[in-house]
C-alpha cells in the first residue's frame, strides 16, 4: 500500500505534510484560546505556558492521525 503525500508548496518551495499539518493545528489552538481563556484553563495548572504546549502537542497528534 502506498500513500499519496500532497506537498505544500510555496514560491516553488516543497515542503513536507507536516508542516500543513502543525500549521493547522495552530490554528485550531488559535481558535480554542478564546474558549479555554472564558473556562479559567491558564489558572488550572502552575506553568500555563507548558500547558497550553501539552495542548498543541496533543491535537498535533490527533491532526496527524485523523489525517
Amino acid at each position: 500500500m502506498t500513500h499519496d503525500f500532497h506537498e505544500l508548496a510555496i514560491g516553488g518551495v516543497l515542503f513536507a505534510p507536516f508542516v500543513t499539518y502543525a500549521l493547522g493545528a495552530f490554528a485550531i489552538v488559535l481558535l480554542l484560546r478564546p474558549i479555554l481563556h472564558l473556562i479559567g484553563f491558564a489558572k488550572m495548572f502552575s506553568h500555563s505556558s507548558i500547558a497550553e504546549l501539552s495542548l498543541y502537542v496533543m491535537v498535533l497528534g490527533t491532526v496527524v492521525l485523523l489525517v
